[in-house]
């Protein structure tokens, strides 16, 4: 069964119990090997006028193939209240899946590893508390864009 990276997040409808909720789905999905610490992070991207969001990864271990997971997330999204909206805008809850495996996906609206993991702290500072492979990458980050992500309940990152 291949380790699969998900990341979680949400700045809406209590952000903190969204996320933990989303880890509670994916154990339906498979064996959840383990769930990074809770993060609360700047928005990220084109819209920042919106609430700070708490971030998580998780390590799942699953035999769903990559286009049956991403499709059982994208109705959970639904489920937990997730509607259509601004690009980067808020949510109740985004699930995004950043490593499948060792496998690449190049499709439309499926791209594995995820095209824009590297350049956002609030997927590797968790993502390298789970796997230290991500750490040399989280560490080439600049000390602002780290400075964006904190544990939950820090004023900043330690």
């Amino acid at each position: 069964m291949p380790r699969v990276y998900i990341s979680i997040g949400s700045n809406m409808s209590d952000p903190v119990k969204q996320v933990r909720r989303g880890v509670d789905v994916l154990r339906f999905f498979g064996e959840v090997a383990a769930v990074s610490p809770f993060y609360r992070s700047k928005p990220w991207g084109t819209v920042t006028d919106q609430p700070d969001f708490i971030n998580a990864v998780v390590a799942l271990d699953t035999d769903r193939p990559p286009r049956e997971l991403l499709n059982a997330l994208k109705a959970e999204e639904v489920r937990l209240g997730r509607t259509s909206g601004e690009r980067w805008g808020p949510r109740a809850i985004d699930f995004d899946i950043l490593i499948y495996g060792d496998e690449t996906v190049d499709e439309y609206d499926l791209r594995i590893p995820h095209p824009r993991m590297n350049e956002r702290a609030f997927v590797l500072v968790p993502l390298a508390d789970l796997d230290a492979r991500y750490s040399e990458v989280r560490d080439a980050l600049t000390a602002e864009e780290l400075s964006s992500v904190a544990p939950l309940g820090a004023t900043k990152r330690v």
